[in-house]
Protein backbone atom coordinates (compact mmCIF):
# COMPACT_ATOMS: atom_id res chain seq x y z
CA UNK A 1 0.00 0.00 0.00
CA UNK A 2 2.89 2.26 0.66
CA UNK A 3 3.66 2.11 -3.07
CA UNK A 4 0.13 3.16 -4.00
CA UNK A 5 0.34 6.29 -1.85
CA UNK A 6 4.11 6.89 -2.17
CA UNK A 7 4.92 10.58 -2.04
CA UNK A 8 1.41 11.44 -0.82
CA UNK A 9 0.09 12.32 2.57
CA UNK A 10 -3.18 11.17 4.07
CA UNK A 11 -5.34 12.84 6.70
CA UNK A 12 -6.64 11.43 9.93
CA UNK A 13 -9.94 12.42 11.51
CA UNK A 14 -8.25 15.21 13.50
CA UNK A 15 -7.00 16.77 10.26
CA UNK A 16 -3.38 15.78 10.94
CA UNK A 17 -1.20 14.67 8.04
CA UNK A 18 -0.21 11.01 8.15
CA UNK A 19 2.60 9.21 6.31
CA UNK A 20 1.02 6.32 4.38
CA UNK A 21 4.20 4.22 4.53
CA UNK A 22 3.84 4.06 8.31
CA UNK A 23 0.06 3.94 8.61
CA UNK A 24 -0.59 1.26 5.99
CA UNK A 25 2.41 -1.02 6.50
CA UNK A 26 1.54 -4.70 6.93
CA UNK A 27 -2.20 -4.08 6.65
CA UNK A 28 -5.14 -5.09 4.52
CA UNK A 29 -6.46 -1.79 3.17
CA UNK A 30 -9.98 -0.85 2.16
CA UNK A 31 -10.08 1.94 -0.42
CA UNK A 32 -13.46 3.49 0.25
CA UNK A 33 -14.77 5.54 -2.66
CA UNK A 34 -17.75 7.43 -1.31
CA UNK A 35 -19.58 10.76 -1.10
CA UNK A 36 -21.94 12.48 1.31
CA UNK A 37 -24.47 13.36 -1.42
CA UNK A 38 -24.94 9.66 -2.26
CA UNK A 39 -27.77 7.90 -0.34
CA UNK A 40 -26.28 4.37 -0.74
CA UNK A 41 -22.98 5.75 0.61
CA UNK A 42 -24.70 7.29 3.62
CA UNK A 43 -26.45 3.95 4.16
CA UNK A 44 -23.26 1.84 4.00
CA UNK A 45 -20.78 4.12 5.81
CA UNK A 46 -22.18 3.37 9.33
CA UNK A 47 -21.99 -0.38 8.51
CA UNK A 48 -18.34 0.01 7.51
CA UNK A 49 -17.80 2.11 10.64
CA UNK A 50 -19.11 -0.69 12.90
CA UNK A 51 -17.02 -3.29 11.01
CA UNK A 52 -13.88 -1.16 11.40
CA UNK A 53 -14.54 -0.38 15.07
CA UNK A 54 -15.00 -4.05 15.92
CA UNK A 55 -11.86 -5.13 14.04
CA UNK A 56 -9.48 -2.32 14.88
CA UNK A 57 -10.64 -0.70 18.09
CA UNK A 58 -12.22 -3.59 19.99
CA UNK A 59 -9.83 -6.42 19.08
CA UNK A 60 -6.60 -7.08 20.95
CA UNK A 61 -4.20 -6.80 19.22
CA UNK A 62 -5.99 -4.59 16.67
CA UNK A 63 -6.70 -6.28 13.35
CA UNK A 64 -4.35 -5.36 10.52
CA UNK A 65 -6.93 -3.36 8.65
CA UNK A 66 -7.10 0.26 7.57
CA UNK A 67 -9.57 2.23 5.48
CA UNK A 68 -8.64 5.12 3.22
CA UNK A 69 -11.59 7.32 2.25
CA UNK A 70 -11.39 8.68 -1.28
CA UNK A 71 -14.01 11.35 -1.60
CA UNK A 72 -16.32 12.06 -4.52
CA UNK A 73 -17.85 14.98 -2.64
CA UNK A 74 -18.42 18.22 -4.52
CA UNK A 75 -16.27 20.41 -2.22
CA UNK A 76 -13.67 20.05 0.54
CA UNK A 77 -16.28 21.35 3.03
CA UNK A 78 -18.74 18.63 1.95
CA UNK A 79 -16.03 16.00 2.34
CA UNK A 80 -15.03 17.17 5.82
CA UNK A 81 -18.64 17.32 6.98
CA UNK A 82 -19.41 13.79 5.69
CA UNK A 83 -16.09 12.41 7.02
CA UNK A 84 -16.74 13.79 10.52
CA UNK A 85 -20.44 13.02 10.59
CA UNK A 86 -20.49 9.35 9.53
CA UNK A 87 -17.02 7.92 9.03
CA UNK A 88 -14.93 5.81 11.36
CA UNK A 89 -11.58 6.83 12.78
CA UNK A 90 -9.76 5.97 9.57
CA UNK A 91 -7.69 7.86 7.01
CA UNK A 92 -8.63 9.97 4.00
CA UNK A 93 -6.93 11.21 0.87
CA UNK A 94 -7.12 15.03 1.00
CA UNK A 95 -10.00 16.29 -1.17
CA UNK A 96 -7.80 18.55 -3.29
CA UNK A 97 -5.34 15.74 -4.17
CA UNK A 98 -5.78 15.06 -7.92
CA UNK A 99 -4.48 11.53 -7.30
CA UNK A 100 -8.06 10.47 -6.49
CA UNK A 101 -8.77 10.55 -10.25
CA UNK A 102 -5.88 8.17 -10.93
CA UNK A 103 -7.09 5.84 -8.19
CA UNK A 104 -10.61 5.81 -9.64
CA UNK A 105 -9.16 4.89 -13.02
CA UNK A 106 -6.74 2.30 -11.62
CA UNK A 107 -9.49 0.51 -9.67
CA UNK A 108 -12.24 0.99 -12.32
CA UNK A 109 -14.53 3.03 -10.09
CA UNK A 110 -17.60 4.00 -12.09
CA UNK A 111 -20.03 4.56 -9.21
CA UNK A 112 -19.99 5.08 -5.46
CA UNK A 113 -20.00 3.61 -2.89
CA UNK A 114 -17.24 1.16 -3.72
CA UNK A 115 -15.00 -0.59 -1.22
CA UNK A 116 -11.93 -2.11 -2.88
CA UNK A 117 -9.88 -4.34 -0.60
CA UNK A 118 -6.21 -4.39 -1.53
CA UNK A 119 -2.92 -5.97 -0.50
CA UNK A 120 0.05 -3.90 0.61
CA UNK A 121 1.20 -3.87 -3.02
CA UNK A 122 -2.09 -2.29 -4.13
CA UNK A 123 -3.14 -5.53 -5.83
CA UNK A 124 -6.89 -6.12 -5.54
CA UNK A 125 -8.13 -8.79 -3.14
CA UNK A 126 -11.77 -7.97 -3.94
CA UNK A 127 -13.70 -5.06 -5.36
CA UNK A 128 -16.83 -6.34 -3.62
CA UNK A 129 -15.88 -5.33 -0.07
CA UNK A 130 -19.23 -3.66 0.55
CA UNK A 131 -21.24 -6.73 -0.44
CA UNK A 132 -18.94 -9.08 1.50
CA UNK A 133 -19.21 -7.01 4.70
CA UNK A 134 -23.01 -6.94 4.35
CA UNK A 135 -23.23 -10.69 3.61
CA UNK A 136 -20.50 -12.12 5.87
CA UNK A 137 -19.76 -9.52 8.52
CA UNK A 138 -16.40 -9.91 10.26
CA UNK A 139 -15.81 -13.33 8.68
CA UNK A 140 -14.83 -11.70 5.38
CA UNK A 141 -11.79 -10.08 7.01
CA UNK A 142 -10.25 -13.49 7.69
CA UNK A 143 -10.61 -14.35 3.98
CA UNK A 144 -8.95 -11.08 2.96
CA UNK A 145 -6.16 -11.64 5.45
CA UNK A 146 -5.46 -15.12 4.08
CA UNK A 147 -4.72 -13.78 0.60
CA UNK A 148 -3.09 -10.53 1.70
CA UNK A 149 0.43 -11.99 2.07
CA UNK A 150 1.22 -10.00 5.20
CA UNK A 151 2.61 -11.00 8.54
CA UNK A 152 -0.44 -11.86 10.63
CA UNK A 153 -1.01 -11.04 14.27
CA UNK A 154 -4.77 -11.60 14.08
CA UNK A 155 -6.13 -14.39 16.27
CA UNK A 156 -9.59 -15.88 16.70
Amino acid sequence: MAEVFAGRTLLNKDGDLVEPEEALRNKVVGLYFSAGWCPPCRDFTPVLCDFYTELVEETEPPAQFEVVFISSDKSPEDMVEYYHELHGDWLALPWHDPYKHELKKKYNITAVPKLVIVKESGEVITDKGRKQIRDQGLACFRNWLEVAEIFQNFKD
